[in-house]
């Protein structure tokens, strides 16, 4: 029975020891493992989102990436699947919780800041100030390239968990109007956002990698 419209997303139960967080680590276990001699469909289009993904992030970093977009993919491919996970009924949409998020987007935050503040201090001081910007609004830029810097992890986070409960949330009021007059219109409805839910599940990866890389990128 639900209480409220949020209780959805509540990853605490009646049970002492959740099994909802489980729900996060079952990529893990299941996708390095080779189950055919000849690789099927899904490697096949697996190896070559890869390959594509690949691609991209070392043009949007450079020749420099030295095995960043390694990450970049691997992190990729943890949201999606747990963003598609999050559609299937009963099972704990995790990427919805800025502690799922945030645990990505603040250590590679802040081991890119020490990194380029200890080993690259001259360009990331000269980052703070954008070419030919005018003495008088030197001051002003490097707060707020500051400020912009700083809150870029939360914004990742609360980007990923907004998109993700508003497609839930959505879903869950109009699953909640039991009507059989408006029944068809109804599951018309839900089967687009479904659909609608699918293809936000994929961008919302997308946007999450390529943003890191593009952060990433500054200071490579």
């Amino acid at each position: 029975m639900m209480t409220n419209l949020f209780s959805t997303f509540d990853p605490a139960t009646s049970m002492k020891m959740t099994m909802n967080w489980t729900s996060s680590m079952t990529c893990m276990m299941l996708i390095p493992l080779s189950f055919w001699n000849m690789p099927n469909r899904i490697d096949i289009m697996t190896k070559n989102i890869m390959i594509k993904l690949h691609n991209e992030f070392k043009n949007l970093m450079g020749q420099n990436s030295n095995g960043m977009t390694l990450m970049m993919i691997s992190m990729f491919m943890m949201i999606l699947i747990n963003n598609i996970m999050g559609l299937l009924p009963y099972i704990f949409t995790s990427s919805s919780h800025l502690v799922f998020s945030m645990t990505m987007a603040l250590p590679m935050w802040i081991s890119l800041m020490l990194f380029g503040w200890i080993n690259k201090t001259n360009h990331m001081f000269a980052h703070m100030i954008p070419t030919g910007t005018p003495k008088l609004l030197m001051p002003f830029m490097v707060m707020i390239e500051t400020i912009s810097n700083i809150i870029r992890p939360g914004s990742l986070s609360v980007r990923l968990t907004a998109n993700m409960i508003a497609g839930h949330l959505l879903m869950s009021l109009l699953g909640n109007s039991m009507n059989n007059n408006m029944m068809p219109l109804i599951i018309m409805i839900q089967m687009m956002l479904m659909l609608f839910e699918s293809a936000v599940a994929l961008i919302q990866a997308y946007v999450f990698s390529v943003l890191s890389t593009l952060y990433s990128s500054e200071i490579m």
